[in-house]
Formats: C-alpha cells, structure tokens, sequence
C-alpha cells in the first residue's frame, strides 16, 4: 500500500468497511484547496484492493484538477466501492456507505459514477447530506451523464477547430469506444452534427441500444487501428498505453472516460505523433458542473451555460501548449494548479 500511496499529495483516504452488507470502500480526498472535495463514486469489481486504492488516488487528483479548470470551487476527491454492483449492491450497503460519506464532516462530496446511478444517490442521501446527483423529485439535478456528454461534445468541436481551423464536425468520423452513460448522449449529439460515428463496446446491449437508436452508426471492435479523425474513450481509462498510443490512426483524442493516459509520458507520445490530446479532465467536466450545481438549487439552463464554456477553456489550453512547447495535457495541469494556487492562497485570510 505504501508503494502505491507514494508521494501523491492527497490530504486524506479513508478505508470503508461494513462486513453485515459487504461493503468495503475507499474515499480519496485529494485536495481542499478551493472548497470541499467533489467527485463520483464509482462501483467497480476491482481485482485487488491494491488496484482499487491505484484507482481511487488517480480519480480524487484528477477530479481536483478538473473542478479548477471548471471554474469551481471545490477540491477533488473520488470514492470507490469493490465489488459488482450487479450482485453486491443494496439499500443497506448504499446507506451504510452514505453514513462512511457523512462522517467525513463535508469534506468530501459524493455524486454518481461508473456503476452508481440517480436512484442509488437518493438512497445515499437517506443518511448523508453530502450527496448530489440526485433526482428531481428529490430536489437533484438527475442524471449527470447529459451534460458530461455536452461538456466532451463541446471540446471535440474545439479541438476540430485548433486542428483543422473550423469545429464543424459534419463529415467527421468519430470513434466513440464505449456507449454506456455518456457515450449513447455523446453519439446523440455528434449524429446531430453531421458526423460519421463508430461505436465500440464490450457489452453487446449497449451496442445493440445504440444502433436502434442509431440506425446509421457503425460497429468495430477495435477503434485504435480504425481509419478516425477522431478517437473518443467513453468507458474505462488506460485506453492510451505504450501499446495503443503508437498504434492509433485518429487526428485527435478526445472522450470522456477518466485518466486516459495510462500515464504521463503517453501525452509526450501523442504530441510527437501529431494527435491533438484534449485532456480528458477538462473537456469531461460538465457533469461534475451539473452536480456541483445542484448544490446551490438546481437550474439546468444555467448548468449548461457554465457547461458550454468547455469550448473555450479548450481552446485556451491548446493556445497555451502551442505557446509554451508542450503537451496540452501539461498545459491543463499548469492553468489547473495556477488557480489552485492563487485563489486556494486566499483561505489564509482569516474571515470572522
């Protein structure tokens, strides 16, 4: 554990368990520099606890990341449940959990992630005040995944803009690699546009969703040797490794599915291959505004006006890369830090 826990920087973990229900948790708690840590929790059959806590680390420090570029102010933390939620989970254990969340004072906000839904955030809340992500009829925002599917839209027409000088996508194809959640909203929009999508997914009722809605979409298994413009990871992350990246036939990256990069070197990789990385912490980060919305009274018109300005945060990124010589993914981290540091700097004015 100690290995993996190295020297992250993360001001709290905390280790979850209720063996009545079988859950057994990790919160991560990256960062409060600008307000408390927000970020999903994401239930997933993790081989190991080991792989869970690598998981959990990486998630908290890009959701702080991703709430600074936002304009947010709130710090970044993640939470994550082993096991499969299709067996494990339950009313008991997702309360149980709810009260892990509470004790935690505010510290850490949880919303929904990879194998949580809407309903299982009503049933958190049930014994935490800490949870967002709710629905409407209990005062929430709903579901998360219609504006994280705007925000990545957003940043693909951006990124089309830098790369090709317009951010029309009619005619563009696309490679959307996982249509749960966010991907079947993403292939909604990019079908509106104009663009020639393709789709890939493990799980074959997604697949078979999507092209039922869909009729003109395409079906491959393998997107990275696939002739694209653009690469979109909408599932898992470490989709971009030492094996993949070299191998990729798209113009850009862009998707929404977190810590693309199986790490830091692969955006140097991307960069001197000449494919466009738009950072998947900025460009995914409309969902995370939606939640964080909530919070203050849910409006979605206003949502969606914070969440359109993905674009531009976008293209200032790339303008700064350019600028500066490097990766976008490095220029992202510097304007990130930049804010946390400069207003973070101002909780040491002491407020009566």
């Amino acid at each position: 554990m100690t290995e993996i826990f190295g020297h992250t920087g993360h001001e709290q973990v905390v280790f979850c368990q209720d063996a009545a229900t079988g859950l057994k948790a990790i919160i991560a708690v990256h960062s409060t520099a600008l307000g408390p840590a927000l970020g999903g929790t994401r239930f997933y059959p993790y081989p190991s606890e080991s792989d869970a806590l690598a998981d959990v680390l990486a998630l908290a420090k890009g959701m702080s990341y991703k709430n600074a570029l936002a304009g947010l102010d709130f710090g970044g933390g993640k939470a994550v449940i082993i096991g499969d939620p299709a067996t494990l989970k339950s009313e008991a254990l997702l309360r149980a959990y709810g009260r892990f969340v509470q004790s935690l004072g505010g510290r850490y906000i949880t919303a929904c992630d990879v194998g949580t839904y809407v309903a299982d955030m009503d049933i958190v809340a049930r014994e935490c005040s800490f949870a967002t992500g709710r629905s409407a009829d209990n005062g929430g925002a709903g579901d998360s995944s219609v504006l994280t599917a705007f925000g990545v839209f957003q940043g693909m027409r951006a990124a089309a803009g830098h790369r090709w000088g317009s951010p029309d996508l009619a005619g563009r194809r696309v490679g959307v690699s996982g249509v749960g959640k966010v991907g079947y909203l993403l292939v909604g929009h990019l079908m509106e546009a104009g663009a020639e999508v393709v789709i890939s997914d493990v799980a074959q009722a997604a697949i078979e969703r999507t092209v039922a809605a869909y009729p003109d979409v395409r079906v491959a298994h393998d997107l990275i040797r696939f002739d694209l413009d653009v690469f979109a990871p909408c599932a898992l992350g470490g989709a971009l490794n030492d094996q993949t990246a070299p191998a990729l036939r798209a113009e850009i990256v862009c998707g929404a599915a977190n810590n693309q990069l199986a790490h830091p070197g692969i955006d140097k990789l991307l960069k001197d291959r000449d494919v466009l990385y738009a950072p998947d912490y900025l460009v995914n980060a409309g969902g995370v505004i939606q939640v964080s919305d909530e919070l203050h009274g849910f409006d979605f018109v206003r949502a969606r006006r914070k969440a359109e300005k993905i674009f531009e945060t976008t293209r200032q990124v790339f303008a700064l890369a350019d600028a500066e010589g490097v990766p976008p993914a490095t220029a992202a981290d510097r304007l990130a830090e930049r804010r946390m540091s400069e207003v973070g700097r101002l909780r040491s004015i002491l407020v009566p």
